[in-house]
């Protein structure tokens, strides 16, 4: 049944959306421009193109890994009676440049560090979509970020998208967003050649956002990975997030605070508890935004830890990408982060720059990772977004000095 969950979503928007196509517009739009295509009827065509020049260097290997990449999602949206579309988007990764691990299983032994962008052609989304002032629901192959994407995410990050075969559920209850989904696969970020590009199970996400106010959101979740094969990522997460924005004059202050607790469930073989938390405090002024943040992924006597197997984890605990997986000994990073939107003459989107330093702990056994110092600077310029990216990690008791530098080139119509 499961296998057959992306063919059912096909059949049933080719099926709904067949009518519409009978007529042609005499509408004369841009190359990428939504097209009408009968009464009531759009075809949103989608392009999505990145170029990307990364490179990695590790002190525990002879060479720096460099891959040059083109990413490209090309799809169309339909939509009609205002309320239903069908939505289906292939995705295609080519490396021009290929020294680099690229996480795909090979006869050699890969004298590189790894960078997570192997080739690959696969079926991103297909879905079928309902959409209502108060109430959604899509089926099929779907994008789901949920919140900041600490604990469900896209992993936007790398060129190959992780997404979900599920079905969703969104609704308005008065004041109260409520947002449920039950999936039976994670498609994964490592492409349609590796062994590790779908992972199967029963994946229930429930969210729920209460505004208290005008000012603070609370917000109560639970997420369930019952994986069939992945046993030891088999866990249930429970918590809530609490949020503040709060004006003072010229300055902003933002507060958050999120507690979460992550047990085994399912076939996992291990017995485990272990807590997560948050505690994040920001001001902002004239531009400027000065954000610290203590964050922990807490081990269960140093033998298991919180797991966030569901993340865009690259976003959280340095560029470099040492944590993606919690150590077992669990993780503390205290980080500081100054960010700052420069206005450039002749660049209407301004200059943007992030700034930030982690320190790195265990939650178990009292060990100094290590620290790391991470930049960003990203502008538009006619439509193509420019990203330079640079992360420098210190190891001083967990992983090798690492360094990662991107520069990429992206445009989406």
């Amino acid at each position: 049944m499961r296998h057959t969950f992306g063919s059912l979503a096909l059949v049933l928007g080719l099926s709904a959306a067949a009518p519409a196509l009978a007529q042609d517009t005499e509408k004369k739009p841009g190359p990428f421009d939504p097209v009408s295509i009968g009464e009531g009827v759009t075809l949103d065509p989608i392009v999505d193109m990145r170029f990307r020049v990364e490179t990695a260097e590790q002190d525990t290997f002879p060479d720096t890994a460099t891959s040059i990449t083109v990413r490209t999602r090309a799809g169309a949206d339909i939509k009609w009676s205002k309320n239903f579309s069908f939505l289906i988007e292939g995705e295609g990764t080519f490396a021009i440049e290929n020294d680099f691990n690229d996480t795909i299983p090979s006869n050699g032994i890969e004298p590189f560090p790894v960078i997570a962008d192997p080739n690959s052609f696969e079926l991103n989304r297909i879905q079928v979509a309902y959409k209502s002032k108060n109430f959604g629901t899509t089926l099929g192959r779907q994008r789901i970020i949920l919140d900041d994407a600490r604990f469900i995410g896209n992993v936007g990050w790398r060129q190959n998208e992780q997404t979900f075969d599920a079905a969703r559920v969104t609704a308005n209850l008065g004041p109260v967003k409520v947002d449920q989904t039950y999936a039976i696969a994670q498609r994964t970020i490592f492409g349609s050649r590796s062994p590790n590009n779908e992972f199967e199970g029963d994946f229930l996400f429930t969210n729920v956002k209460l505004p208290l106010g005008d000012k603070v959101t609370l917000t109560g979740f639970r997420y369930e990975y019952d994986y069939d094969t992945r046993l030891a990522f088999a866990s249930t997460t429970y918590g809530a997030t609490a949020q503040a924005k709060i004006p003072a004059g010229a300055v902003t202050i933002g507060l958050k605070g999120t507690y979460a607790s992550e047990s085994d469930t399912g076939a996992n073989p291990n017995d485990f508890q272990a807590d997560y938390y948050l505690a994040e405090g920001s001001l902002t002024w004239k531009g400027f935004t000065l954000r610290g943040q203590h964050e922990v992924l807490g081990s269960d006597g140093g033998q298991f830890a919180f797991q966030t197997p569901l993340a865009t984890a690259h976003k959280f605990n340095g560029y470099a990408d040492l944590f993606l997986v919690t150590p077992a000994t669990g993780l503390r990073d205290t980080n500081v982060r100054l960010s700052k939107k420069v206005k450039v003459p002749g660049l209407p989107s301004g200059l943007n720059l992030q700034f930030t330093y982690h320190d790195f702990q265990s939650d178990f056994g009292d060990i100094d990772y290590g620290d790391e110092f991470d930049w960003v600077a990203s502008f538009k310029v006619k439509g193509v977004a420019i990203l330079a990216k640079y992360g420098d990690y210190n190891s001083n008791g967990f992983g090798p000095d690492t360094t990662r530098f991107t520069i990429q080139a992206g445009v989406s119509f």
